[in-house]
């Protein structure tokens, strides 16, 4: 089930509410670990009990943590939780793309078993990682509630594409929260803006962009090939954000307040910045608990640029089992190693527009290198956008693409900066009050008509991340 479905938006969570809303609050917990169970086992019954082993495996071993008087004790059971994780995680996202691997380059056959990958694995594989961690640190107790454990590794708002929550973050909240109207007003806010960007700006760029790149690259002009990029990163971006507003709603009208997730990333002016705004919570986790562990930046510029590379080239991974996501990992890794080395110190003088372009430029040449898993139709297309093939500067389609989608592109330019989240407050300083709440309501209650129309008559709905 994804939330830009009728079933979800018309059914599912009109149901979910009104019993959590009427269950005694010691039973909502319970409640809503049972309905996120429902919401994940809709697509994917078969792959329930992995989510809930996980969920088990780490509850046990976050007592096993806590309980142990020794360190080395504590320290066993966390090597025996992370490893779990990591070769559950391995095994059904990475097996096949290893096994693959070995037998390129040393000639065998070995054949391995051919699974769907489970929906959200790396995301809650990630939470229920940083939860022992935290214990085994000291920055979090252990959950002694299994059902209360299990409503933050399952919590439907957040389970399949993340934000990625970490425990400690999260602890008071699900042992005591507050629903208030206003919180579940604005709520509602969130989850309809990001339904909008989702079906109304990246299902429409996406549109744009299997055109583009489905015709013939020796023959795509450069310009053309760059609208292309351009319209598989607002896809990209619009389809994320727009999966994060709605998490983030949806936590708001049951009392739950997780981490922005992105800070409007298409108008920094750095690539450090960018990824500063850009998946926050995938970030902070990396730091927390990869890169600083490394050392960080404490130990001498080579050490940096080591710790950033091998942290990259993790996070490039944990998108997908794919030399470009490697090479995508690498790509960031290296340029961010150039910026903290040797351009962050100077960047002060360099006039704002050229730092944005700049840092766009680098940002939509890397989403090129996400988007081809095939690393010959990449270097093929990268040579479209650099006018290796001699195809010219535009061409026809190019002029075609631009007046059928020149409104949508200045759409989603405008709702990617501060902008649109302006355009969209403009209700809210409306006087006197009967008229604010009026015109916000219409507002909302339009996006949401708009989006069901474009839900129900489009077939086009893909979430990108949900195969990570």
């Amino acid at each position: 089930m994804v939330f830009s479905s009728t079933v979800f938006l018309c059914f599912f969570l009109p149901v979910v509410l009104t019993v959590y809303y009427l269950c005694p609050v010691k039973l909502r917990n319970g409640w809503l670990f049972l309905a996120s169970l429902v919401f994940y086992a809709w697509g994917e019954p078969v792959y329930l009990g992995i989510m809930l082993f996980s969920t088990v495996f780490d509850y046990v071993n976050g007592l096993c943590i806590e309980k142990s008087a020794g360190r080395r004790a504590r320290k066993l059971f966390l090597i025996i939780s992370v490893a779990g994780n990591l070769m559950i995680l391995g095994f059904f996202k990475y097996g096949s793309f290893l096994v693959d691997t070995v037998n390129g380059i040393l000639h065998t056959q070995m054949e391995l078993p051919s699974f769907a990958l489970p929906i959200g694995i790396s995301f809650y594989t990630f939470q229920t990682m940083s939860y022992t961690i935290d214990v085994y640190r000291g920055d979090a107790k252990a959950q002694r509630n299994i059902i209360t454990f299990g409503t933050y590794v399952a919590m439907f708002p957040q389970l399949v594409a993340g934000p990625i929550v970490r425990y400690r973050t999260i602890a008071g909240q699900l042992r005591a929260r507050r629903e208030t109207w206003d919180g579940f007003l604005y709520g509602v806010r969130r989850l309809l803006a990001g339904l909008f960007k989702k079906v109304m700006l990246a299902d429409q760029a996406g549109l744009l962009w299997e055109m583009v790149r489905a015709q013939n690259t020796r023959t795509l002009s450069a310009a053309g090939a760059w609208l292309g990029a351009l319209a598989f990163s607002f896809q990209i971006y619009f389809d994320f954000s727009g999966y994060s507003d709605m998490a983030l709603g949806l936590g708001e009208m049951m009392g739950f307040h997780f981490q922005e997730n992105f800070q409007h990333p298409y108008t920094a002016k750095s690539i450090t910045d960018f990824w500063r705004r850009w998946h926050i919570s995938l970030g902070n986790w990396f730091r927390a608990y990869v890169y600083v562990p490394l050392g960080g930046s404490r130990n001498g510029k080579l050490r940096q640029v080591r710790n950033l590379m091998v942290v990259w080239m993790l996070t490039g991974f944990w998108h997908g089992a794919g030399w470009n996501f490697i090479l995508w990992g690498l790509y960031f890794g290296l340029l961010l190693a150039v910026e903290k080395q040797f351009l962050l110190p100077k960047i002060q003088t360099v006039p704002a527009a050229v730092l944005h372009l700049y840092t766009m430029v680098f940002v939509v040449i890397s989403w090129m290198i996400f988007a081809f898993e095939d690393l010959s139709s990449l270097g093929s297309y990268l040579g479209a956008m650099f006018g290796l093939h001699h195809a010219g500067l535009f061409d026809s389609g190019t002029w075609y693409h631009l007046g059928s989608y020149g409104c949508l592109l200045a759409a989603c330019l405008i709702f990617s900066t501060r902008c649109g989240s302006r355009l969209l407050q403009i209700p809210g300083r409306i006087k006197p009050a009967a008229v604010r709440y009026g015109a916000a309501f219409c507002l909302y209650a339009g996006m949401f008509f708009v989006s069901i129309v474009f839900l129900v008559g489009d077939t086009y709905h893909p979430f990108l991340y949900f195969r990570f």
